[in-house]
């Protein structure tokens, strides 16, 4: 998410204060108005000279040796005194943060206001900033989550979920019907013409399951093996997409698919356990442990929720616009990812861009709120990160992105996304103290012990060992 702090080191090559006040705008954001003489433009400017010489080629000059009059020359006083201004503006923001002693976040809006070659360079920098919030008295917030109940159903569905796991498949004499297996043929034309790409052979596809296109379920039910027939399915992909395809499928084979019988037999072939109760048992178990984890997650939620709202939390827009960004270039490249549009997905959720647009927005802008509370907790209580906490983070992150961990580290650092990674650790760590000290109870007034899920995960993980 968008909310970054400044960094904490001091530059050593600044040796004087720049020139600059802060106008604040609103809680959360702030304009920098920054003079800079030109005398103090001169490192950026020889560092400008340097790196357009080593990229300009001028005959009679070795590359990098070109004089600073002859690059004038050759690309103009005005786009060196540019590339000096572009390198000196973050520097000098940086030192104007600094000096008043700000907590900002995000990028700030620069405006040039004025500069001329040999005179002092003025600009203004608008930047959202983190603002002082007063937290309430942690110990004090109460929530309620819902009751944990089990029914016998919950567990007859986990152990059917397993029975199917164990199912065999027979080929029957008869047309196909919902839940059966069947292998297909299909070939898909328009107009008469193949489709590229719109044939296949031996394709296995369970019936009802709507895993392949719409409409095949449909057209095979009732088709024993042998028999084929056609049906009209749009195309999502491809040159014809969007176009009214005619299918034409035939079934090789019909297979039904047969479950084991749930006795203890079945319990010795798929579990640890010899008896059909141990197995029922430890499934009870399992259920039981997953719904304490949602009171959990309900109770983080609901918490968080409260005391945002007791701390009235702002948003910085700036971030919270930059969030929004963020979120709907993600989407984007989802849904590309898969061979589907932006209006496609519009029109399959019947909703507007505006409607996406607003939903994003507001989860963007609870997300920016949670951290601004979360970063306030972190500082009011000191929170460190360790290194060990970093690299497992680190560890963790880089198995899920499928990379090795130090090659993870070296692209973080690169995109200097590393601080983010950190901040995000040490938020996790700050939401860890909330949920200790509030009080968590069910509708049925019983409290709800995080220390009583931690004992039963830490045991589960050690049965699984």
């Amino acid at each position: 998410m968008g909310c970054r702090q400044r960094p904490d080191h001091q530059d050593p090559s600044r040796s004087t204060p720049v020139k600059s006040t802060v106008e604040t705008l609103s809680p959360t954001r702030v304009r920098l108005a920054i003079e800079v003489p030109f005398v103090e433009l001169e490192p950026s400017l020889k560092k400008a000279y340097r790196e357009i010489g080593q990229q300009v080629q001028v005959p009679g000059f070795r590359r990098g040796k070109v004089p600073a009059a002859v690059i004038d020359q050759r690309v103009g006083r005005g786009t060196v005194l540019n590339e000096a201004v572009q390198e000196a503006i973050p520097q000098n923001i940086l030192a104007a943060v600094r000096e008043h002693d700000l907590k900002t976040l995000g990028r700030p809006e620069v405006e040039i206001t004025e500069f001329a070659d040999g005179d002092s360079l003025n600009f203004t920098a608008e930047v959202d900033i983190r603002p002082e919030l007063t937290l309430p008295d942690l110990s004090t917030v109460e929530v309620t989550v819902d009751e944990l109940k089990i029914d016998d159903s919950e567990i007859d569905e986990q152990v059917q979920s397993l029975r199917e796991r164990f199912a065999t498949l027979k080929t029957v004499e008869r047309a196909a019907g919902e839940g059966d297996f069947v292998q297909i043929d299909l070939n898909a034309t328009v107009d008469g013409e193949e489709v590229p790409g719109g044939s296949a052979s031996n394709l296995s596809h369970e019936v009802g399951s709507k895993q392949l296109l719409p409409g095949l379920d449909e057209a095979v039910v009732g088709l024993a093996a042998g028999a084929s027939t056609t049906f009209t399915t749009q195309l999502v992909g491809g040159d014809y997409a969007g176009r009214d395809a005619e299918v034409s499928v035939t079934v090789r084979t019909v297979k039904e698919k047969e479950l084991p019988q749930l006795d203890d037999e079945f319990a010795e072939l798929a579990s640890e356990f010899d008896t059909m109760a141990e197995l029922r048992d430890d499934v009870s178990e399992r259920v039981t442990q997953g719904k304490r984890v949602e009171q959990i997650y309900a109770a983080r939620d609901k918490a968080l929720e409260q005391i945002v709202e007791a701390t009235e939390v702002p948003a910085p827009e700036g971030v919270v616009r930059e969030e929004v960004e963020s979120r709907k270039a993600a989407m984007v490249d989802q849904l590309e990812r898969v061979g589907a549009s932006m209006e496609e997905y519009l029109a399959a959720e019947e909703k507007t861009e505006e409607q996406i647009d607003t939903e994003l927005t507001e989860a963007a802008t609870q997300g920016v709120k949670i951290q601004l509370l979360l970063d306030t907790v972190a500082d009011a209580e000191e929170i460190q990160v360790s290194d060990d906490e970093f690299g497992h983070e680190i560890v963790h992150r880089a198995q899920r992105a499928g990379v090795a961990p130090q090659q993870f580290y070296d692209q973080l650092v690169r995109s200097g996304a590393a601080g983010a990674v950190y901040g995000d650790v040490r938020r996790g760590k700050a939401l860890a103290s909330i949920m200790d000290r509030i009080t968590i109870k069910d509708a049925a007034g019983e409290a709800v012990s995080l220390d009583a899920l931690r004992a039963e995960n830490e045991a589960a993980h050690a049965h699984a060992e």
